[in-house]
């Protein structure tokens, strides 16, 4: 690790990330100076939230508004949170000044110990790594287990109290992978890759090539899993440094998992073992759920937890929380919660897993992206299309382009509008699905406020 006791270090970000990036610095006797863009920031709230993080007043340097370039004198290292671009014209003056930019990921990596497991994809991410996470904890202990990263806990928060025995479980996105240097996980998974984020990455290639980097210090040695049926991850597996695993929900393989007549089978030379039934021994819904599973099975052998463990744990595992989660059944209809769709290949499988007639509430934030596949997909499955949100007209002239009913398109300008709508057109026996396709900002502050109400609304209606 770059040597940062007595030298200052810049975090770029108050935000969560950034206030736990921060801490760990001051832990290991850096002297971290905090900028972020947003001049509105109150500077005595960030050192408050430093303070309750180290266990002591923290006194610390709090720079907000426009960037100085004088902020970089005398800095030895900056570490970016996930939300900053990398392309903004300050981050590449620090890297023209040969100044290491490393995010959270790579921080608290450099002063964790113990073995990691690295989980990234386009969708899936959360469910996998929560699963993976309970597998460790009944196999190594709740002590030395640590599930972190994107899922929510902050990785630099955990990296103090690992030692050589812990195990971390890391959600990785593609804004963190970004950022990594000699991040070097024992296992990765790169669960899917479809379109998404190109707001950010600007192409197929760039957001491609930033989850394949969750490989990049790995050996053959280390195990990566993959998904067999993802173009992109097929592929990637003749170029992968580890040694690779694959999934397929779709086709028998001669060696991996696979999904076929309700059961889950692990081949090996072309022999083939019945794990478990999905149906029977799974609380988990739709194909996506299953890849999932199986994912987190390649995972957890690669990393020498025995099978029973494995298994154990999957039997008792409940869905993700705001992933095709369901709510509750009022008056005949069910609810599901599925905010965490916020595009459009997580929506397929949100709609997919339904099996009755189904009001969909979709729309949100524009990141870019296009909706043919999700529209194509409904299968005739949906009764009444509620849009919300800056996306919503763009989607429905996708949803007429493919032939969905005009009729059947419903607008609402607010979040409460749209459920008052579902309400009023379901009818005993038909399902509601919120799942948006889209991200929530400009309606909510991210997606698990969105589903959180969606669930205090349901919750409130009557019998």
């Amino acid at each position: 690790m770059i040597t940062v006791k007595g030298k200052k270090v810049l975090v770029i970000g108050a935000g969560i990330s950034g206030i736990s990036a921060a801490a760990l610095l001051v832990k290991n006797g850096a002297i971290p100076i905090i900028y972020d863009g947003n001049e509105k920031i109150k500077h005595d709230e960030v050192g408050v939230k430093l303070s309750r993080k180290i266990g002591t007043a923290a006194t610390v340097q709090i720079i907000t508004g426009s960037f100085s370039n004088e902020v970089t004198e005398e800095v030895v290292l900056a570490v970016l949170s996930p939300g900053v671009p990398t392309d903004l014209s300050f981050v590449q003056y620090i890297r023209k000044k040969n100044i290491p930019v490393w995010g959270e990921i790579e921080l608290a990596y450099q002063v964790a110990k113990g073995k990691v497991i690295a989980i990234t994809g386009t969708n899936g991410k959360t469910t996998t790594t929560s699963l993976v996470g309970q597998i460790m904890q009944e196999y190594c202990g709740e002590d030395k287990t640590f599930v972190v990263g994107n899922i929510g806990n902050a990785y630099t928060d955990a990296a103090p109290l690992t030692n050589e025995e812990s195990v971390s479980v890391a959600e990785v996105s593609s804004f963190q992978l970004e950022t990594i240097d000699q991040f070097h996980p024992q296992v990765t998974a790169i669960l899917n890759i479809t379109p998404d984020h190109l707001d950010r990455h600007y192409s197929m290639e760039n957001y491609v090539a930033a989850k394949e980097s969750v490989t990049r210090n790995q050996t053959k040695e280390d195990f990566c899993v993959l998904n067999y049926d993802n173009d992109y991850t097929k592929a990637f597996g003749s170029r992968c440094p580890a040694q690779v695993v694959y999934f397929s929900s779709s086709q028998r393989l001669d060696n991996g998992l696979y999904y076929e007549n309700d059961e889950i089978y692990l081949a090996e030379d072309k022999k083939s073992k019945a794990l478990l039934n999905v149906k029977t021994d799974m609380n988990l819904v739709g194909i996506c759920n299953i890849e999932n599973v199986m994912a987190a099975i390649g995972i957890c052998t690669s990393a020498g937890v025995p099978m029973e463990y494995i298994l154990s744990t999957i039997r008792r595992f409940q869905a993700v929380e705001h992933r095709i989660e369901y709510v509750a059944t009022k008056k005949g209809v069910m609810y599901y919660n599925d905010s965490k769709a916020t595009n459009t290949d997580a929506a397929i499988q949100g709609i997919k897993a339904m099996d009755r007639p189904t009001i969909l509430i979709g729309g949100g934030y524009d990141k870019g992206s296009t909706y043919d596949d999700w529209i194509n997909c409904f299968d005739n499955k949906v009764k009444k299309f509620v849009l919300i949100g800056q996306t919503k007209e763009k989607i429905a002239q996708c949803a007429e382009k493919h032939g969905f009913p005009k009729e059947d398109i419903l607008f609402a300008e607010t979040f409460q509008e749209a459920l008052d709508t579902c309400v009023r057109e379901a009818a005993k026996g038909d399902a509601v699905l919120l799942s948006p396709a889209c991200a929530s900002w400009g309606m909510f502050p991210n997606y698990e406020v969105r589903g959180k109400q969606f669930k205090d609304y349901i919750y409130n209606l009557e019998e």
